[in-house]
């Protein structure tokens, strides 16, 4: 069972509050009040993750809704795996996490690119952070939008 980040359930909630607004000021979409319930409840037992399976129906689809306009794999199609890097330069994923990303759940997939996010070492976050950039622009023109890094891009 994959977690879902207290951050991602934030950055849905924040993704539905600007597709959504309320009309008065005070009412809140639906999609935002299922969220809403659920991260309040994990601020209040002090947890940073939501069980993937058992999220209420109403907050897994509206976390569905936001996963759908994110980019699917961290990929820059600088692949280090494939000459037997354990860890990816490019995308900072795991050779297993390259070989089984389509298999992964939502939640699986989130919490690589958490960490990755985090680390911020791969290519993508520095030497060639353009272009994942660039893949992001194009992704953004179907519909989607990227992922920023944590971490500001140095040019090593």
């Amino acid at each position: 069972m994959a977690g879902i980040h207290i951050t991602d359930i934030e950055a849905a909630i924040n993704w539905w509050r600007a597709r959504s607004p309320s009309p008065d000021g005070v009412t809140a979409c639906a999609e935002v009040r299922a969220l809403a319930e659920v991260y309040a409840l994990l601020v209040y037992y002090r947890e940073t993750q939501a069980d993937e399976d058992t999220m209420p129906r109403d907050a897994r689809a509206a976390w569905g809704a936001w996963y759908a306009q994110m980019p699917d794999a961290p990929c820059i199609a600088i692949c280090s795996t494939a000459q037997g890097d354990a860890l990816c330069k490019g995308c900072g994923r795991t050779e297993d996490e390259v070989q089984h990303w389509p298999v992964f759940t939502p939640g699986e997939k989130r919490a690589v690119w958490r960490r990755i996010t985090m680390e911020g070492t791969a290519w993508r976050f520095n030497r060639y952070a353009e272009r994942a950039h660039l893949a992001q622009g194009a992704a953004a023109a179907d519909g989607e939008t990227g992922v920023a890094p944590a971490r500001p891009a140095s040019r090593r």
